[in-house]
């Protein structure tokens, strides 16, 4: 069937890098991402040696929160960076954002790395180690909207999901290799070795790699002067106000499940008495699959839709939620902790293969990627950073191992109203709409 001239903008040919392009910059933007993930969320594994380090305390529960507490002020700043960073992204390019995002966050990790401890210079150590977070959530949340877009601009619209999915893949990449390296540090070190300097080693081997990333990004060519081909027409605010609120809830309710798994590691030493080995090897396997999971929902989604990914997954996830962390509760072994992490965190990728496309090709290309870093950074910074505090708080309160269960479950029932709300955006599907229902060959929705 002979393709309309109206609808030229959505042709697969049109993309603004070539085949060899594209793969390379998927590669340079998932690296740089990645590199910036792995020191932020390393801290989220050693946030008890950390909390030793900074916070000396004779109560472990009052050190952990201080250690927590510097975690989540990395988080305030992110809203800060989304908007100055992706303004520069939308006004520069998204290549100069990205080389600023990832330069600051090498200077945020060697300042955490040599601070020294309490012990040594007093009150200004936390100080110190509050500012080094600060300039880490700056970067990454102007990193998260440049480095997204990136990807999405320069994908082939019908691997577009699969494209951004690795954003998302980065990070679980990064949370792997922090996990890995930690789960190495127990075999080396014992656990005064890993207060006093394990967790700056795998704080450090972060920043060796900083160097080699900009270098690779900085050969990427710029996709902000190329012809946009997002399928969704756009008139007013209005036309696009929809995405950005299901945008947020969907953003918030996934943030809050992400840094709940990353705590997994402090929730297995912490509440369920498991060794550090134990819990670090089952945040190794929650990540690993996460990677995995990703990716495929992402592929589905290029070819049965967004919604069609999102929507089965998520309510699955609501229903598995509890009786997994009854299993894990109750058993406290290497099985059932392992085994219910895999489970949901299969399901819970899985589904946000299609988030970030669904979200990004609802937004106009002028205003793109600082929209898309406030979606990403806004929630993340008022729910995401407060999530592993409400969950030690809640955990305490409660004296119940199955609190965090129906906090993730209620959280999650939400994210599945947004995503019901949100309207489908994939090219495959809209280019398959009847003509009367389109203009120009793009879909009203």
């Amino acid at each position: 069937m002979e393709i309309p001239v109206e609808e030229a903008p959505t042709l697969l040919s049109d993309h603004p890098l070539t085949p060899r392009q594209r793969r390379q910059a998927i590669f340079a933007a998932t690296l740089g991402n990645g590199l910036e993930f792995y020191d932020f969320i390393t801290f989220a594994f050693f946030a008890i040696q950390i909390g030793h380090t900074f916070f000396p305390s004779v109560s472990p529960y009052l050190s952990l929160m201080g250690s927590l507490a510097t975690f989540f002020v990395g988080f305030l700043t992110r809203p800060l960076g989304a908007l100055v960073l992706g303004t520069y992204a939308d006004k520069a390019g998204r290549k100069p954002a990205m080389m600023v995002s990832m330069s600051l966050m090498g200077l945020g990790i060697v300042l955490l790395v040599l601070t020294p401890g309490y012990a040594q210079i007093g009150y200004a150590a936390p100080v110190i180690a509050v500012i080094a977070r600060m300039i880490q959530g700056f970067a990454l949340g102007g990193e998260v909207g440049s480095a997204t877009i990136y990807m999405m601009e320069g994908a082939d619209p019908s691997r577009r999901a699969y494209s951004m999915a690795w954003q998302g893949a980065s990070q679980n990449i990064a949370a792997s290799a922090g996990s890995l390296v930690g789960l190495a540090l127990t075999y080396w070190l014992n656990d005064a070795e890993l207060s006093a300097y394990g967790w700056r080693i795998a704080l450090a081997l972060g920043v060796t790699i900083v160097p080699v990333a900009l270098w690779v990004r900085r050969s990427l060519p710029e996709t902000i002067h190329h012809a946009d081909t997002a399928v969704i027409a756009h008139d007013g605010f209005r036309s696009y106000a929809r995405p950005i609120v299901c945008g947020l809830i969907i953003i918030g309710s996934g943030t809050i499940g992400t840094y709940i798994f990353q705590y997994m590691a402090t929730y297995g030493q912490n509440t369920l008495h498991l060794s550090a080995r134990l819990s670090l090897t089952g945040e190794f396997a929650n990540n690993a699959i996460s990677i995995l999971a990703i990716l495929v929902g992402a592929a589905v989604s290029d070819r049965k839709g967004r919604k069609h990914t999102m929507l089965v997954p998520q309510l699955l996830f609501c229903v598995l939620i509890v009786p997994c962390f009854l299993w894990l509760t109750t058993q406290r072994d290497a099985v059932s902790f392992i085994g219910a992490n895999l489970i949901l965190s299969y399901v819970s990728g899985y589904m946000y293969g299609a988030v970030y496309a669904a979200i990004s090709e609802s937004i106009p290309k002028q205003v793109r990627a600082r929209a898309f870093a406030l979606v990403y950074a806004l929630p993340v910074a008022l729910l995401g950073g407060s999530t592993q505090l409400v969950v030690t708080w809640l955990l305490e309160v409660t004296q119940s191992p199955m609190s965090i269960a129906w906090y993730l479950t209620a959280i999650s029932l939400l994210g599945f109203g947004a995503m019901y709300a949100l309207k489908e955006s994939a090219p495959v599907k809209l280019r398959a709409q009847p003509p009367s229902d389109s203009v120009g060959g793009l879909s009203k929705a």
